[in-house]
């Protein structure tokens, strides 16, 4: 491996840069990168348990702002396809139950698998921003609290590898 990638992920292990390190990794997990944040959020915790909610608010922020991303990617999408067809495009009937629950469904933008293309249909349906976004961040807090407190209840002394 070279030395400058070695370089930063030393850089990025410190606990001084945890906190950038949990945003960004917490970001791009939110996008449609095939990724989880939980490993990063759990280690910085347990290597400085006094950050316990600097973590999970800063993981949140990442993971939701993360989500933005793509409901905007998938609004830009629309838009596009929308101009090359020069109409408005129909919807199709696996789409139309997510219209009934509007904005409210990207409280569910927090599961594995579904939830990150979840925020850019958001985007794509063209549902309000800052409403997705206060579902999002919701759902997203309330799984990085669970997810860690069910860790450190099973884990109290760290992971076994």
């Amino acid at each position: 491996m070279p030395d400058w990638i070695v370089s930063l992920l030393q850089l990025l292990a410190l606990p001084e840069v945890g906190l950038s390190t949990v945003f960004v990794v917490a970001f791009l997990s939110a996008t449609l990168l095939p990724m989880g944040s939980e490993p990063a959020v759990f280690a910085l915790i347990k290597l400085s348990p006094e950050l316990f909610w600097p973590v999970i608010f800063v993981a949140t922020v990442g993971n939701t702002l993360g989500g933005a991303v793509s409901w905007a990617m998938g609004l830009g999408a629309h838009t596009v396809v929308d101009k090359a067809r020069h109409t408005q495009t129909q919807h199709p009937h696996a789409l139309r139950w997510l219209e009934r629950f509007g904005p409210k469904a990207c409280l569910l933008a927090w599961l594995p698998v579904v939830g990150d293309p979840l925020c850019a249909v958001a985007g794509w349906l063209k549902f309000p921003f800052w409403p997705c976004v206060a579902y999002m961040a919701v759902g997203k807090f309330l799984r990085y609290l669970t997810m860690t407190g069910a860790l450190l209840w099973v884990f109290p002394g760290g992971l076994p590898f």
